[in-house]
């Protein structure tokens, strides 16, 4: 077991080196034409997958400060992609909820990531696929929730 840990780190090492890094994101908004700066596009995206949320829970997500964040989010909001609003639970807390021009963006850009997963994933089967989107998404909630802890 000790041996596939050490492969399993490697592996996600090397995907999370992929994904941090500037270029997929920037290929990504190059493929769609969106008029977006990079930084402000894993906000965007987390903001529609997870949203609407508040400014330090965004914050955490994307492993950023709370002032900086709040300055990206008012980006997206002044470029109409995003719009904040009371949270319904708690009217203290404001969150940024994704516009309908926001949405039209990220849909164009998950478009263009599903071309390059299609592409990534040619050569595997269906069955390989869904038991890597089910394992991916196991680790995914554990790691997750060991983080909450």
């Amino acid at each position: 077991m000790k041996r596939e840990i050490s492969k399993l780190r490697g592996a996600l090492l090397d995907i999370t080196g992929v994904l941090n890094r500037p270029q997929p994101d920037a290929a990504l908004i190059r493929m769609t034409g969106a008029q977006l700066d990079r930084a402000l596009f894993p906000l965007l995206m987390r903001i529609e997958t997870r949203g609407p949320l508040g400014i330090g829970e965004l914050a955490e997500l994307c492993g950023r400060d709370y002032t900086t964040v709040s300055r990206q989010v008012a980006k997206l909001e002044q470029l109409g992609l995003v719009v904040r609003q009371s949270n319904p639970g708690d009217a203290r807390i404001r969150q940024a909820a994704v516009t309908a021009k926001g949405r039209s963006m990220t849909s164009a850009i998950d478009g263009a990531r599903e071309k390059i997963m299609l592409a990534l994933l040619k050569d595997w089967d269906k069955q390989e696929v869904a038991q890597l989107a089910r394992l991916l998404r196991k680790l995914a909630d554990d790691a997750m929730d060991f983080t909450r802890e």
